[in-house]
């Protein structure tokens, strides 16, 4: 068993791991670029070791750099938390071949499942249930004679990809065209492989993933995690379990994913995609590493998963094994990101951070006040969770704990969520991919109070046009328009 792991990422997850380290007894190694050099992660891990300047290119996703610092540190173990090289299987292999302990499934399983038409192909043999769809295609006529023989409209996926990028919808052969050209620039830049392929496009499906765990002696899962509100194929909110499952659709979609997971032979933690729809559930993919939205199933199971991936990596079995869930979770992803604008990218000086708390309240976060949101990365500030014994409950309390959340510096997407956990069809579970679409954000109206502050500082400049006025915090609160005016009146006071 290894002593000491470097970690191969940033932010949340990195924390997460850091944490998971601590409670295993090991020591933990950080990884910095230039950009993060005063991250949480960084003050957090036992040591740190700086990999480069800010572009992820030339540090985060440079290997040799990485397979360096661990050398460096003396980490016997390299943990590559999810994005990044963590499903980069030639990562992988150098991380072995330079004799450290790789935590993650066997390279050649992430190969198998990186590429998404050959993980097509390896599943149909193994019995599992696709999407219809075809080979990768070489070009524009290729494409559309694929598309006449699944029928439109179909979806282009980068065979390499995930995170929703090289994706692009066509309900036509012109709208095939043009999403070809740029699905494959897409999967170009992100992945270094243009190849894409087609799926049918399912019309109102669910996004439904089961957890799976694999140590060396045994393979099973944790349950599932409904994540169909999402924008832009990225998911936005999860819970465990899915309001839409039956017991039988639940038995029966995770024993597939078992027999998913060990036709690769996969060892550790890892995650099967489904599209669900009208009692049908097809294999969309399957993420070998730890996902995003791993808290939702650890707050049902009373599983850790990331000490679990330890604990495989070691040679060690796992800690847990098939659970029944306990309760409901519900996670809300806080991205730096102004949902009143179109989700666009926030950046700028994080000035204060209020964590909400109390029972079955979790969170998950990589910032801190005086974090500087850049727009390097990805844009997830942290996670909140809540658990409760119902699904009603857990609502409730995540309504609560996103009042209390208080991210200043830069916009986030807190009033979205707070929007979904009032939204009558979410209530109801009535979900699916299309959620975000059908339920367009819009704005709550400004709160009373923090109208009449902003009345009554109107007023103070116009009698006092001299006096330098605080703002109020970019995500707007009473109690931030309290702040700013009390300060205010103190300045003029001053005078």
């Amino acid at each position: 068993m290894f002593d000491k792991v470097l970690i191969a990422n940033r932010g949340e997850i990195a924390c997460r791991i850091i944490r998971a380290c601590a409670e295993e007894g090991l020591a933990s190694v950080a990884v910095y670029s230039d950009a993060d050099r005063h991250s949480p992660h960084v003050l957090m891990a036992d040591e740190s070791v700086r990999i480069g300047p800010a572009p992820a290119a030339e540090s985060y996703l440079d290997a040799d750099r990485l397979i360096e610092a661990a050398s460096l540190s003396g980490a016997g173990a390299v943990h590559p938390g999810y994005g990044f090289l963590a499903e980069n299987a030639g990562f992988a292999r150098a991380v072995e071949a330079a004799g450290l302990t790789w935590v993650g499934p066997p390279p050649d399983a992430i190969e198998a499942m990186g590429d998404k038409t050959r993980a097509r192909d390896r599943m149909i043999a193994a019995g599992v249930p696709v999407v219809p769809g075809s080979p990768c295609v070489r070009d524009t006529g290729d494409a559309i004679r694929a598309a006449g023989t699944i029928g439109y409209p179909v979806m282009l996926k980068a065979a390499a990809g995930g995170g929703g990028k090289g994706m692009r919808v066509a309900r036509d052969d012109d709208e095939l065209a043009s999403g070809l050209e740029r699905a494959t620039r897409e999967a170009s830049q992100a992945f270094g492989d243009s190849r894409v392929y087609l799926e049918r496009y399912l019309q109102r499906p669910r996004h439904i993933e089961i957890q799976v765990m694999a140590d060396h002696e045994r393979a099973f899962h944790l349950g599932e995690r409904e994540c169909s509100i999402q924008r832009r194929h990225q998911k936005l909110i999860e819970e465990a379990p899915s309001p839409a499952l039956e017991p039988e659709t639940r038995a029966r979609m995770g024993d597939v994913a078992v027999r998913a997971a060990t036709a690769v032979g996969y060892v550790g933690a890892g995650t099967v995609e489904f599209l669900y729809e009208a009692g049908e559930f097809f294999f969309l993919e399957m993420n070998t590493r730890i996902q995003v939205e791993h808290p939702v199933t650890e707050l049902v199971t009373g599983v850790d998963l990331v000490r679990d991936q330890l604990r495989i990596a070691g040679g060690l079995t796992a800690m847990s094994g098939p659970r029944e869930p306990r309760g409901h979770a519900i996670e809300c992803r806080i991205n730096a990101e102004d949902p009143a604008r179109g989700f666009l990218p926030s950046s700028g000086l994080i000035t204060a951070v209020e964590l909400p708390g109390g029972p079955g309240i979790r969170w998950d976060g990589g910032v801190r006040a005086g974090y500087e949101v850049g727009l390097h990365y990805d844009p997830l500030i942290g996670k909140l969770i809540a658990h409760a014994d119902t699904r009603t409950a857990a609502i409730t309390r995540m309504r609560v704990a996103l009042r209390q959340l208080r991210i200043e510096g830069v916009r986030t997407t807190v009033e979205f969520h707070l929007f979904v956990m009032h939204e009558p069809d979410f209530l109801k579970g009535d979900l699916s991919i299309r959620y975000v679409d059908e339920h367009p954000f819009v704005p709550a109206d400004p709160d009373p109070d923090l109208r009449d502050a902003v009345l009554a500082a109107a007023v103070l400049f116009e009698e006092h046009p001299g006096a330098r006025p605080v703002p109020a915090p970019p995500r707007a609160s009473p109690r931030g328009a309290d702040r700013a005016l009390s300060a205010w009146i103190r300045t003029l006071r001053d005078e």
